[in-house]
């Protein structure tokens, strides 16, 4: 059953402004269901987290229910969730509690695939301990990052190895569970960014053989905060930097301070939005549901980048840097002759959103020969549709001729 895009659409009244929106990589729009659910949390009776008060009770509640849907949305158990400001300030908390236990002379991997805030953590973790920082290169005239290229840098000496799940920049999906394999065999861990990869693909943890999966909700329809995953057997052998007074049970011993109990609620919501697209209706738990609605989006979001990907490659000058056998609907792409920024503003004069830059993700913008200021990125979401293709590859035409 193929998804109903229409009906999708109808949830998000930001869409009502007119705009294209291929700028989902950076942040998707919200349905209805996750503002109500954030509008409702915060307009509800709410304390801290207890068992006397009905207050407290729902604050528990909220954050129970956000620790399931989550467990549900990435194969992992709820008991392994934990919920902080962002990705990127999650990374950097683990990257500093990780490090603790390294020594001069350990070593670390990083690819040049990722973006930054899969990088840096790490790179400024080791520097403090004199750890040794190896970089796995992907390729640039394939855009892919072959397991061997991680593979090839593994020793005893390997404490974590972060790699991303799919490239923010070019799309590119490397083959996690190869690659878990390899690091497996080392005495290291695998830090796994999968903030691009959940918004497009059904995500199971623990297939993949990440001990980490750091994501954010507001890539997939939900509201800015960020979520780690792992397994609650390992986050108890981790001893973060916390408060005195603060639970110093998993998960929310890496939970710092009061958790914002609207942006769960919302999380919680996502999810079930999700899992709402399911072509199974009502039948099935939520994990299948959102597994199955998962394929229904990807299979849609396929669909439509093939037919943007034929019609640009059609126009003058264009050059796609999105390559990988596997990727995700995201195509980098330049136009030569035209700067980025200037097709990018002539396509907002357009209603079309299609930024330019390099997302953060530096490294690889670099490699592939872009700078820092990068080229434009043409990033679907599953409430995208045919006529906001047939916009943007008219207004492209338009831009550059052809």
């Amino acid at each position: 059953m193929s998804l109903d895009v229409a009906a999708l659409r109808a949830h998000f009244p930001a869409l009502a402004e007119g705009a294209a929106h291929f700028d989902g990589p950076g942040g998707s729009q919200v349905p209805d269901v996750v503002a109500t659910a954030v509008a409702e949390t915060m307009t509800s009776a709410i304390a801290n987290r207890g068992t006397v008060t009905r207050a407290e009770r729902r604050a528990e509640q909220v954050v129970q229910d956000a620790r399931a849907a989550m467990g549900d949305l990435l194969g992992t158990a709820p008991g392994g969730v934990v919920f902080g400001r962002s990705m990127t300030a999650l990374t950097y908390d683990m990257a500093r509690t990780l490090s603790r236990t390294w020594s001069a002379g350990d070593e670390v991997v990083v690819t040049r695939l990722d973006h930054d805030a899969n990088i840096r953590p790490w790179l400024q973790a080791a520097e403090r301990v004199g750890a040794v920082v190896r970089w796995a290169d992907f390729d640039p005239a394939t855009g892919e990052l072959p397991p061997e290229a991680v593979g090839d840098l593994l020793s005893d000496r390997t404490r974590l190895v972060a790699v991303t799940a799919a490239s923010n920049l070019i799309g590119t999906r490397p083959d996690v569970a190869a690659i878990a394999d390899l690091v497996h065999g080392t005495p290291g861990l695998l830090y796994v960014d999968g903030v691009h990869y959940t918004p497009h693909v059904g995500v199971d943890v623990r297939a993949m053989g990440a001990d980490f999966f750091a994501c954010s909700p507001y890539k997939f329809m939900g509201p800015h905060c960020g979520v780690v995953a792992a397994s609650p057997q390992l986050l108890e052998t981790l001893q973060p930097e916390k408060l005195l007074p603060s639970s110093n049970a998993v998960p929310e011993r890496f939970e710092l301070g009061t958790l914002p109990y609207e942006l769960l609620a919302g999380t919680t919501a996502a999810v079930d939005f999700i899992a709402s697209l399911s072509p199974l209706g009502g039948a099935g738990d939520r994990r299948t549901r959102v597994l199955s609605a998962m394929q229904s989006l990807e299979e849609h979001e396929d669909r439509l980048r093939e037919r943007i990907e034929k019609a640009i490659a059609a126009l003058p000058g264009a050059v796609l840097y999105s390559r990988a056998g596997r990727r995700t609907p995201t195509l980098l792409v330049r136009f030569v002759g035209h700067d980025s920024q200037d097709v990018r503003a002539a396509l907002a004069e357009r209603n079309v959103n299609a930024p330019a830059a390099c997302f953060y993700a530096i490294e690889a913008s670099r490699v592939l020969g872009l700078g820092d200021t990068g080229a434009l990125r043409i990033g679907l979401a599953p409430y995208n549709d045919e006529d906001d293709a047939d916009r943007l590859v008219q207004g492209l035409a338009e831009v550059v001729g052809g």
